[in-house]
């Protein structure tokens, strides 16, 4: 996806653009299985991009196996993404979104690797792009 095509306005339009299962998560705010995910074991080297506008999120060399069956990195690209206090379900949660598009990517959590920042971006497969290097 290109960085500069116009995004999607209304929900209709974004139901058109995305797959059922993007739609989902990316904007009704859901989560895919664990383990499931095209992107939880991936070592190629590259960008992570929103799967819905394309907005540049996570480099590669951010990513770690955290073992929780999402793909998880250790830090966001700087202004790639916003956060949201996320109380549903009986937990208190960061919810992570695309600072452009405001699509629904994960949460973060801070029990992340300690050697680098600390936090664990625990993202959805299906919200990701990979563009390799």
């Amino acid at each position: 996806m290109d960085d500069k095509k116009p995004m999607p306005k209304t929900e209709e339009e974004w139901k058109k653009k995305l797959t059922p299962e993007q739609y989902r998560v990316l904007r009704e705010k859901g989560t895919e299985a664990p383990f499931s995910g095209a992107y939880v074991h991936e070592k190629r080297k590259g960008m992570y991009a929103c799967a819905a506008c394309g907005n540049r999120l996570f480099s590669s060399d951010a990513k770690f196996d955290s073992g929780t069956g999402w793909p998880s990195f250790d830090q966001a690209l700087p202004g790639s993404v916003k956060y949201e206090h996320d109380a549903q379900y009986g937990m208190e949660r960061t919810e992570v979104l695309c600072s452009r598009c405001g699509s629904h990517l994960g949460h973060v959590f801070d029990d992340g690797p300690k050697a680098t920042t600390g936090k664990r971006y625990c993202m959805n497969s299906v919200c990701l792009e990979l563009r390799e290097k």
